[in-house]
């Protein structure tokens, strides 16, 4: 057993949480309360999923309701991350465009079987890189053109279509959606460990077998996470996801 679970583990959990948003606090990085709140949720969340999975994993019907779940806690989250108004729900389709076609494949090829105990965990690390790329490639994108939106009205005033405009300022900035996904790639085994190759030595397979799954998961993540960030990308520079009004020099009366 890699960590048992016991009071001593509840006690560092807890000095752990409350160290992360001291230091937060200290340094006035403004997210001490979320990394609070986060704590505390994931903590609720996990127990009520620990208890919920056995009954999940035996019941196809259940199975599809619990990654629909999965699947709207993911958007609402993006959705809210990158913008306050009705437009957040547009966080749909770079999560769905990533994570669908990827298990279709998975499915269909029998890669993996559709059963709870394998599909929910595939789904929802998918879902989760997903979930990432579109926060971050739709902030970084909103963010640029709101910084730079002098340059986007001097291309439209130059002939450039609005989408075409918003593209060019964005796109840069959104590309830097994956880079976490790369770098993990590329140090992986190096620096670092990841959690399906640990699960699996821990759960009896061979290095062999534990290395090939988690090569997988991370070639599929950066298939899902460059599609998300192109839909995002794309989304935004037509104004589908937006923050405010926009007022261009088309949209002005002579």
């Amino acid at each position: 057993m890699l960590l048992p679970v016991n009071v001593t583990l509840g006690a560092v959990l807890v000095a752990l949480l409350l160290a992360a948003a001291g230091v937060a606090a200290a340094a006035h990085l403004g997210r001490h309360r979320e990394i609070l709140i986060a704590g505390v949720r994931a903590a609720v969340q996990l127990a009520v999923v620990a208890l919920a999975i056995h009954w999940v994993v035996g019941s196809v019907p259940l199975l599809l309701g619990f990654l629909a779940l999965m699947y709207a806690v993911a958007v609402r989250t993006a959705g809210r991350r990158m913008t306050a108004n009705t437009t957040w729900w547009w966080a749909a389709a770079p999560i769905a465009a990533g994570v669908v076609p990827v298990v279709s494949a998975l499915l269909l090829t029998g890669l993996v079987p559709v059963k709870g105990i394998t599909l929910i965990p595939v789904t929802g690390i998918l879902i989760g890189g997903a979930l990432t790329a579109t926060v971050l490639g739709g902030r970084r994108a909103l963010d640029e053109l709101t910084a730079r939106r002098g340059e986007v009205e001097a291309g439209m005033a130059l002939g450039l279509l609005d989408r075409d405009a918003r593209l060019e300022i964005a796109r840069p900035a959104a590309s830097d959606a994956l880079l976490p996904g790369l770098d993990q790639t590329r140090t992986v085994g190096l620096v670092t460990l990841p959690g399906a190759f640990v699960g699996m030595l821990l759960g009896g397979a061979s290095p062999v077998q534990a290395g090939a799954v988690q090569l997988f998961v991370l070639v599929a993540l950066m298939a899902v996470q460059a599609v998300a960030v192109s839909v995002v990308l794309e989304l935004v520079a037509r104004g589908k996801v937006h923050r405010e009004a926009r007022v261009t020099v088309r949209d002005q009366s002579p």
